[in-house]
């Protein structure tokens, strides 16, 4: 399975991005997918989780301002950031789990970059 990211940006604050995470391979079946995020120096945290029957988790801090979303049928899930703040500025990873191929795993995309300035 490979997860594609991308929409990443420069957007000033109080702005809006909208990422999106296409995963492809041979006989994939995705089940939960996920976007991480990375600040210099710090660890990579969960921001938003979505399940394949379209349950979903935030990380409190983006509670209200960003939504995950998903389109079983192209397997790319999406998260619209509204009113970014200067402390959203990290690498934005996605994340999925599920079959791929015959195997079950893991999987990571490449990461994109949120920059957002105050």
């Amino acid at each position: 399975v490979q997860l594609q990211a991308s929409g990443g940006g420069l957007v000033q604050a109080g702005g809006s991005l909208r990422l999106s995470c296409a995963a492809s391979g041979s006989d994939i079946s995705i089940n939960a997918m996920a976007w991480y995020r990375q600040a210099q120096g710090k660890q990579r945290e969960l921001v938003a989780r979505i399940t394949s029957g379209g349950s979903t988790n935030y990380k409190d801090a983006v509670k209200g301002r960003f939504t995950i979303s998903r389109d079983n049928g192209k397997n790319t899930a999406y998260l619209q950031m509204n009113s970014l703040k200067a402390e959203d500025t990290a690498v934005y990873y996605c994340n999925a789990n599920g079959w791929g191929g015959g195997s079950y795993g893991i999987y990571w995309g490449q990461g994109t970059q949120v920059t957002v300035s105050s």
